[in-house]
Formats: structure tokens, C-alpha cells, sequence
């Protein structure tokens, strides 16, 4: 057993809860922006006494509909600012914030609106408002439903124009540190999602020693992070509640599809993503440079900056000739890349799996550093992360300063914290099985160093124990192959197999321009093209590098393309992006049979 433990840097309030934090920063900084919203495309800088005086009004119509203190309000929305301005308002009503995904299905949402017992929801648009309205039968709690692109904010305020702010005040200091902020659903591999409740003490623990830790990246008038992560995730919460706390100017963005653009037109000094974002970037710079003939010199500048940031690590530094092909290349490459992610940033965090150290070499090797992180729904986000002065690429970083990362002899990670969560909501068996003597049991598996950096290596249910008795981590290669272009998803098989072997989706958008620059017909599809013998050499590249980080007894055999995605709407991977491994197990056993049939 082996464990390591960083002192705390933020003291968390003995009492209060969050809506402190805005109070706060308009009786300090009543004139910084710490938000921005997009009016007509352009975007328009929210004050902190602006911001103060919106969530108030909103809180007034949330108490004049009824909302008791300690009830539970849905909010079912993409990400963008009233996402962040209901979710404080909810707290300054006294109630407690349940965030559906805005992807969820009618089962779903009736599920997690039933199982935490709201009383009202706060939905985005007509899609969500008519799904609820379908399940109002089975939901006799619920009471009222407000769409914001139908003026929902508005009629709150509206209806609420007539509650005194003292009764505001009073509502907003019932809540102490230990009471619950919001009720997260996980979005659950398997079986129904379970409530994990976060308390106002988890969220300043969390948020006030990351901020804290990172504090250059933190600078309240300078700094600003753009949020285009799922609000509904806790991953997007530690971005907003973060950002609040330190404070910093916030955007939201509600997905990735024009992510070049907003970045461009937002400028973040901070990012924060999963590896799939800057997997796209890369992906996507390395494609654009071959199409306009520049691909041999992308790969050279590329393998410079890997060079480079793996010579930062050793004792005499870069070398003076790699010193000088880097600043080459700044000019010719890096510096079209800086700009491609706003321009002004210099830092990223990277959470939600792993980053794969060539991409972490690469980006810090172009001067735009991703600190690798990792946690959990109930670590309430990141449990370790790398420091931003000290980063040690292919770990997941040093522990939450005022916390703890034990190893089990098992090989399990525990974590033990203010950090760590309360438990499920009504769902004590649940939480017995994940909390023991004020552990949490994460069903990771990792290993610490001697200077406390934690390294992920698996899953305890998601290891294959192949025929021959081999135990298999599959994360570790799945990362390796995804980290190709064409490739959108990877999923070892293999538990009672005489083999290791994966099934494959490609990513249509690479796969599009290799069939254009390779003479296959225009519009081919993966299922028109899954057995041409090109692609399939190809993807077996993409599979030998992700066998070079493991043994032969783990490494992958063969393979097969799949004809469709695993997409979230297909039931196949969650909102977060982890795959559902028993489901694409059951709908693709076909394809699983194929590979060890003969």
C-alpha cells in the first residue's frame, strides 16, 4: 500500500455556501468582467454587479413559483451563459441543481427528474420542453417547467419582481458548507445513473485548491477560459464554479462544431477539454498541411516539438541544433497553431481520459502546455493534476493539495478528502459499496511514484483476462490506436479469448479526405470501404503503434472495421465519452464472433 498527500492551499469556509463567491466579486471587482454571453454572434462582457443583480432577479421568480429551500430544480440545457446564471440562481433560491444532459433521452430525464425529486425544471428549448411534457403523468412532483428560448428567464423575473430582497438574502444564507449544492447523475457504463451528491464544501475544496495550485492561470483582469465542455458534466462545473471563484472572465459555447471560430473570437488565455479536442486540433492542422503540400514539413516541426519537450525533461536541456530547428519552426508552424486556439493561451487542462504522452509532448513542445488531470463525479472532478511549473507528461499529476491518493494492494486508487462526495442520493448500498472508513473506492487502477505523481493504467471490471490467463488493461492500447486520425473509436475485446483483438469506428470527417486524396468514391462511406485493402493498412498501422506500448501477450491480433459509429444517441458511448463496453459487447457480438471465428 502506498499513499501521497499535498498540504491544503485553500481554506474552506466553515460555513456558507457558493453564492458567496458572487456576492464577493461584486462588493471587490464590481466592475470586472467575469462573463461574457453572445449577443447577435458578438460577445458582450458581463460585470461582476451585473451578473450579481441577473441571478437575483432569477432567484426572486424561482421563490415566487414556490421553490422551498433545499428542493431540487432540473436544469436541462446545453452549455451557455443562463446555464451558469440559473445554476446560481437555484443556490440563491436555497434549492439544489440537478443538471440533465441535453442529449438525454425521454427515459432518462424521467429517470433522474423522479429518482432526485424535482419540483421544477429549467429547459433549454421545445425539443426538451416537449419531452418533459410527455412525462408529466409520471412525474406528479413537478410542478413547473420554464423554457429559456421561449422566455422562461424573462417570466421568472417577471413573477418574481415583487419578493422582497430580504427574503432573497435570507434564502441565499440557508444553506451551510456540508449541505448539498447539486445532485450529479453519472451517466453510468451500466445499469441506471446514480445521484452523486455534491455539497458546497466539495466544490470549494475542489475549486479553491485548483485555483490556488494553478494560480498564473488564474489572474482575476487578465485571464479567461472558454467553456464549451457539457455544463450538465462535473468536469463543466469545475470550469464554471473555477472561473467564479478565482474570478476570471467565463464564455460557454455549446458544443465543438465551430470550436476554431469561437476560440478566435473569444481569445482564452485557458482551455479546458478532453483529449478528443486536442487530438481534432492536431489531427486536423497535420491534414491541412498535406493538402496544401506541406505535410513532410508539419511531421518535422512536429517531431521537433516532441523532441524538444522530451529534452526539457533531461538534465542538460535541448541541444543547441534542437534549439535552433525549434525556433524555425515557431515561426513557420507553432505559431499558426497558437492562433488556431485563440492566440493568447498558453495552458490547457486535459481531463475525461487519457491524453497519450506524444500528444502531450507535441502541444507542450509548441509552447501550449496540456496538464494532464483526472477524477471522478464523485471526486467532484479532478482528484490529481499536474501542476502547471512542474509536469511530468504521461501521468495524471500530484494529488488535490489537501488530500489524499492511496494505492490499495490491489492495485485500486482510493482518494480521501473535502473533495470527495457524501454519497448517492437514497441509494445507501450503492454508496456503502464505494465508501469504506471515509475512502472512496474509484475501481481505477493506478500507481504513485516517489514524487507523487499518479498514473492510471486501468479499470479493475474493465480488465480482460484473456484464455491463456493474461490480464489486459485495455485502456492503454484503445488510447494508442484512437490517437490516429481516421480512427473515432477503438474497443478491445478478448475476456476468454485466446486472443486480444479490437473492433473499430472511423472518424467520417478523416475519412472523407483520405478517401479524396486516395482515388475511393466520392461520399464513401465506412461501409462501403471497411473491407478495402488501403484503409485496412492503414488502420493496422494505426493498431501496430497502439501494439508498441504493450506486450505481445496483450497486443492486438486482428481487428475489424465497423460499418457505424459509437455515438452517444446510439446508446453505445456516455455524455463524457467513455464506452459503454456490456452494450457495443451485446450489439456487436456478431462482429466479436467474426474475429475468432476460424
Amino acid at each position: 500500500m502506498r499513499e501521497f498527500s499535498l498540504p491544503a492551499l485553500y481554506e474552506v469556509p466553515s460555513d456558507g455556501n457558493l453564492t458567496d463567491l458572487i456576492r464577493r466579486n461584486a462588493a471587490q471587482h464590481p466592475d470586472v468582467a467575469v462573463m461574457a454571453r453572445k449577443v447577435d454572434g458578438a460577445w458582450q462582457d458581463v460585470t461582476a454587479t451585473e451578473f450579481l443583480a441577473e441571478v437575483r432577479a432569477t432567484a426572486k421568480g424561482l421563490i415566487a413559483a414556490g421553490v422551498r429551500p433545499g428542493d431540487r430544480v432540473a436544469l436541462i440545457s446545453r452549455t451557455r451563459y443562463e446555464w451558469v446564471l440559473v445554476d446560481f440562481a437555484i443556490w440563491t433560491a436555497g434549492a439544489v441543481t440537478v443538471p440533465v444532459y441535453e442529449t438525454s433521452s425521454p427515459e432518462q430525464i424521467q429517470w433522474i427528474l423522479s429518482d432526485s425529486g424535482a419540483v421544477a425544471a429549467i429547459v433549454e428549448g421545445a425539443g426538451h420542453s416537449a419531452a418533459v411534457a410527455s412525462l408529466r403523468e409520471s412525474l406528479p412532483g413537478l410542478r413547473e417547467v420554464w423554457e429559456i428560448e421561449q422566455g422562461g428567464i424573462e417570466a421568472l423575473r417577471a413573477s418574481g419582481a415583487d419578493v422582497p430582497d430580504a427574503e432573497v438574502d435570507e434564502r441565499s444564507a440557508l444553506a451551510n458548507a456540508d449541505d448539498p449544492a447539486t445532485i450529479v447523475y453519472t451517466s453510468g457504463t451500466t445499469g441506471r445513473p446514480k445521484g452523486c451528491v455534491l455539497t458546497h464544501r466539495n466544490f470549494f475544496a475542489e475549486c479553491g485548491n485548483v485555483v490556488e495550485r494553478l494560480k498564473p492561470l488564474f489572474r482575476t483582469g487578465e485571464c479567461s477560459v472558454l467553456l464549451f465542455l457539457p455544463a450538465a458534466h462535473v468536469f463543466g462545473r469545475l470550469v464554471e464554479v473555477a472561473s467564479v471563484l478565482a474570478p476570471i472572465r467565463l464564455g460557454c459555447v455549446p458544443d465543438i462544431k465551430n470550436l476554431t471560430d469561437e476560440l478566435a473570437s473569444f481569445r482564452p488565455t485557458l482551455i479546458l477539454g478532453v483529449p478528443r479536442v486536442f487530438e481534432k486540433v492536431y489531427n486536423s492542422a497535420r491534414a491541412k498541411a498535406q493538402a496544401d503540400g506541406k505535410g513532410r514539413i508539419f511531421d518535422m516541426a512536429a517531431d521537433t516539438a516532441i523532441a524538444y519537450s522530451r529534452a526539457l525533461d533531461t538534465p542538460g536541456g535541448p541541444s543547441f541544433g534542437l534549439r535552433l530547428k525549434h525556433k524555425i519552426f515557431s515561426k513557420l508552424v507553432y505559431s499558426k497553431l497558437h492562433a488556431v486556439l485563440g492566440g493568447r493561451g498558453e495552458y490547457a487542462i486535459s481531463g475525461g481520459a487519457p491524453l497519450g504522452e506524444r500528444l502531450g509532448h507535441f502541444f507542450r513542445g509548441i509552447g501550449f502546455t496540456v496538464l494532464e488531470g483526472y477524477g471522478l463525479t464523485e471526486s467532484c472532478a479532478a482528484t490529481a493534476f499536474n501542476p502547471w511549473d512542474r509536469q511530468k507528461i504521461g501521468t495524471v499529476g500530484q494529488p488535490l493539495p489537501g488530500s489524499v491518493v492511496r494505492i490499495a494492494d490491489d492495485g485500486e486508487v482510493l482518494l480521501h478528502g473535502e473533495h470527495v462526495f457524501q454519497g448517492y442520493w437514497q441509494n445507501e448500498a450503492a454508496t456503502a459499496e464505494a465508501l469504506s472508513d471515509g475512502w472512496f473506492h474509484t475501481g481505477d487502477v493506478g500507481t504513485l511514484d516517489e514524487d507523487g505523481y499518479l498514473a492510471i493504467t486501468g479499470r479493475k471490471k474493465e480488465l480482460i483476462v484473456t484464455a491463456g490467463g493474461k490480464n489486459v488493461a485495455p485502456a492503454v492500447i484503445e488510447d494508442r490506436i484512437r490517437a490516429h486520425a481516421l480512427v473515432a473509436e477503438c474497443m478491445v475485446v478478448g475476456d476468454g479469448r485466446p486472443f486480444v483483438a479490437a473492433l473499430v469506428t472511423l472518424d467520417e470527417e478523416f475519412l472523407a479526405r483520405w478517401a479524396q486524396e486516395n482515388g475511393k468514391p466520392a461520399g464513401a462511406t465506412a461501409a462501403a470501404l471497411r473491407e478495402d485493402p488501403e484503409l485496412l493498412a492503414v488502420v493496422q498501422k494505426a493498431v501496430d503503434d497502439g501494439n508498441a506500448a504493450v506486450s505481445k501477450a496483450e497486443s492486438v491480433r486482428k481487428f475489424r472495421i465497423l460499418s457505424s459509429q459509437f455515438t452517444e444517441e446510439s446508446g453505445h458511448i456516455t455524455p463524457s465519452l467513455k464506452l459503454k463496453r456490456n452494450v457495443v459487447a451485446k450489439d456487436f457480438a456478431d462482429e466479436i464472433e467474426a474475429l475468432y471465428r476460424g
